[in-house]
């Protein structure tokens, strides 16, 4: 019998312990033998549980005991999480995570440290929840060179998005909703901000190129300037508005990485992902576009991911998985400055201006003297520049991406 730990008892941990138990029998058949959650960290009390005895609250214990070999790691954040994560690795045993910010920020560390010590580390759960897009990319597209990488990455920014597309709601109300149903935390920061989308492009660009994409250094712009005007002039260009994570590689080797707003032409695959859905576009030089669509969140879906790496690593005790990427010396992240795009921008001012300041492919008739406006594809230091003049003479309401 194989004996695993859970470290954390939250909406994940709990559904992987929840995942063991109700598939007891099809996870024995498939690694060949039973596999049964020894202890359970957290520090507190769920004794009242029908499980209560097997907790913990001095994580050497699972540290220390030989008979555990494969930790769930489900405590989020980079403190506790990472010491435990790191000594668990140099005790010899491998751990499964859901926790993104760890990944994208110490992951190639970590990944080393599990080379040194011949165990896993393995995270599908970090990007997708129970989406799979990690396995896919490391063995199913093992052959291809990745070219591009798009996706809906935060289930959160996209309900309030649908919302606001659908139903007409504001910003701020799309918000409370989505935080009465469960989908926004109360400090809904890093969903809105962009910050949980960035961490993902991130690890998405570490696999795709090899080397560390740092979400610190990655541009994130987030959906909370984003009004009813902008979802209405959208919709005339036969578009909608997504927060999209993307990374683009370049002939040099180097790849642009961001996380932003931008006006989808309905036709996309991309434009028809609502609600809580998330979907990835990975763009292989063989294969060409492939998208993995589903639910990027939930309890047993993302428990689902955590357990299937576990059962991977229990299957490959002998011959750990091949992931690595480098600590970020070679340098890949290019500056978004020559990226070209065509941009959507809604500007209060005189249309003189507009045409002598950006290439305009279309221009609307003027609302209360504010136009929209449709440019050809330029860098983006070139609009950043426009988006200056225009400032100094009007003014600037809006301003995105048209992919």
């Amino acid at each position: 019998m194989v004996k695993v730990a859970i470290m954390g008892h939250g909406t994940v941990g709990s559904g992987v312990y929840e995942v063991f138990e109700m598939n007891a029998e099809k996870i024995a058949r498939t690694v060949g033998e039973p596999v049964e959650v020894k202890y359970v960290l957290d520090l507190r009390d769920f004794s009242s549980l029908p499980y209560g005895h097997k907790f913990v609250t001095d994580f050497s214990v699972i540290e220390n005991d030989p008979e555990v070999t494969v930790v769930a790691e489900v405590m989020g954040g980079v403190g506790a999480a990472y010491q435990f994560t790191k000594r668990c690795l140099e005790a010899g045993k491998s751990v499964c995570t859901s926790n993104k910010e760890l990944v994208a920020t110490k992951g190639d560390e970590l990944l080393k440290i599990a080379e040194e010590h011949g165990v896993n580390y393995m995270f599908e759960a970090s990007v997708g929840g129970g989406i799979p897009i990690i396995r896919p990319m490391l063995q199913c597209l093992a052959a291809n060179e990745f070219n591009q990488i798009c996706g809906i990455l935060n289930g959160t920014t996209n309900y309030i998005l649908t919302q606001m597309i659908h139903n007409g709601v504001t910003f701020e109300d799309a918000l409370r909703q989505a935080q009465v149903n469960g989908y926004a935390e109360k400090d809904p920061t890093a969903d809105i901000e962009g910050h949980d989308a960035c961490r993902k492009i991130c690890i998405l660009s570490d696999l795709a190129y090899g080397d560390k994409f740092d979400p610190d250094a990655v541009s994130c712009e987030g959906i909370t300037k984003i009004t009813l005007e902008d979802v209405a002039n959208a919709d005339k260009l036969g578009c909608v508005i997504k927060l999209l994570g993307r990374s683009v590689r370049c002939e040099d080797g180097t790849a642009y990485a961001y996380v932003a707003p931008h006006l989808i032409h309905k036709e996309s695959p991309l434009a028809a992902v609502e609600d809580v859905f998330n979907a990835i576009m990975v763009d292989g030089n063989a294969t060409g576009e492939v998208m993995f669509y589903g639910k990027g969140a939930g309890k047993l879906a993302t428990a689902s991911a955590v357990v299937a790496d576990m059962l991977d690593s229990i299957e490959h005790r002998d011959s750990r998985r091949r992931i690595m990427w480098g600590d970020g010396s070679k340098k890949l992240l290019r500056p978004l400055d020559t990226l070209r795009s065509a941009w959507y921008v809604r500007f209060k001012g005189t249309r003189e201006d507009i045409e002598s300041i950006l290439p305009v492919e279309s221009l609307s008739e003027p609302v209360e003297g504010v136009f929209v406006v449709q440019t050809s594809k330029i860098p983006t230091a070139e609009m950043d520049a426009a988006a200056e003049k225009l400032n100094a003479v009007g003014k600037v309401c809006a301003a995105m991406r048209i992919l």
